[in-house]
């Protein structure tokens, strides 16, 4: 079952001595010992995570096939039970675009950019397999209130959950385990991803309601040089996008399971807080003849993790992804090599610890300390190895 949901409820947080009391709740509720021993444990939810997404728009051109096969090649990645993308644009016919009409003689730069896309495509977008789609990003909005709307309306008829409205989160049940989907960006229309006290505060609601809590955010600076995850606030032609760091932490700190983040159209380094895995961007994921391609703008992944219903990762695996073409993934790539090293370079002794083949090693947090563990692959998640190379999460 998928809704949009708001709500408040009572409100949770981390203890003085550090360790979650949404899990020692949870723990609370579960059976004494030898009360339900013959029922087996709650699978995990399996999630999949992919950075930026543009099927093409007026303007720029469409796929040919009016858009159906553009994202076939990766369809196998983004199976999951749970599976989140960042929809950047719309999918409206209407509206007016936020960009003034440019005289046809102009020669310089393009300074504005507006991405209308049909409809009908958010059924490709589910056909991929997503399940929840952010609106939390600088293009949700390039035409106007008539666009943000038709775009919710598209996704919601083709069974796809919009996230990032302010005030909202999306809800998804898989198997009794309800998950909330949050999202954050630097804009009216969305999460504030600015003002961190608000933000935590919208977690723990959702953290009331949700056995586990997923925060995606659009943020950092842009472009090819943006791949660093540098300390303190970032700016991106003068506009404030947002202290990366401190976010993800204090979004964990509120009660966030994972946190995943995109916008700066290039793959960033991932660090794990607090037991808690966090990915800095996904960078670009489809970008049909709109986004600059070549190199890092083309280097993407879909970050594939199993957490238990009482918000523990027990997997996590990186797939690598080429933007290829006008724009269109496929899978395969150095993305792997490319965040290992940045996670290295840029979070030292907290960064993630990922394998060669992409398997990305989990702590295990006891009195607040993390001990390391080799990381297994949950029952059922490991489906048949295809050209890719591997099980997605082995």
């Amino acid at each position: 079952m998928l809704v949009a949901a708001t709500g408040a409820g009572f409100v949770l947080g981390w203890n003085a001595a550090g360790a979650d009391p949404r899990t020692a709740a949870r723990a609370a509720d579960a059976p004494a010992d030898g009360a339900a021993s013959g029922d087996k444990a709650p699978a995990p939810v399996t999630f999949a995570f992919a950075g930026d997404v543009m099927l093409g728009a007026d303007g720029y051109g469409l796929p040919p096939d009016g858009g159906a096969g553009a994202l076939a090649p990766v369809r196998r990645l983004l199976r999951a039970d749970v599976s989140v993308g960042n929809l950047e644009g719309t999918l409206t016919q209407r509206g007016a675009s936020k960009c003034p009409a440019r005289d046809p003689a102009a020669t310089g730069p393009v300074t504005c950019y507006a991405f209308r896309t049909p409809p009908s495509y958010a059924a490709h977008l589910s056909a991929a397999g997503f399940t929840v789609m952010s609106q939390a990003n600088n293009h949700a909005n390039d035409y106007g209130a008539t666009g943000l709307d038709d775009t919710r309306a598209a996704l919601t008829a083709a069974g796809i959950v919009p996230t990032g409205a302010p005030g909202t989160w999306a809800t998804q049940s898989v198997r009794g385990t309800r998950v909330a989907v949050l999202a954050f960006a630097p804009y009216p229309w969305s999460n504030p991803l600015t003002d961190i006290a608000a933000a935590q505060a919208l977690v723990r609601r959702a953290g009331a309601r949700a056995d586990i809590v997923v925060v995606t955010m659009h943020a950092g600076a842009e472009g090819a040089a943006a791949a660093s995850t540098p300390h303190g606030a970032e700016t991106y032609l003068g506009e404030p996008r947002g202290d990366v760091r401190a976010f993800s932490h204090a979004m964990v700190d509120a009660g966030a399971d994972l946190v995943v983040g995109h916008g700066p159209h290039v793959l960033r380094g991932m660090e794990v807080y607090r037991g808690r895995l966090v990915a800095y961007s996904l960078g670009n994921f489809v970008g049909y003849r709109a986004f600059g391609l070549g190199g890092p703008l083309s280097t993407s992944a879909v970050l594939r993790v199993s957490v238990r219903p009482d918000g523990v990762p027990t997997a996590a695996r990186l797939a690598p992804v080429t933007l290829v073409g006008a724009g269109v993934p496929v899978p395969g790539g150095d993305a792997v090599d490319v965040v290992r090293a940045l996670s290295q370079r840029d979070f030292g002794p907290s960064a993630a610890r990922i394998s060669t083949r992409g398997v990305i090693r989990l702590p295990r947090v006891v009195d607040g300390v993390e001990r390391w563990r080799d990381t297994h692959v949950a029952p059922g998640d490991a489906p048949s190895p295809d050209a890719s190379g591997g099980d997605e999460l082995r």
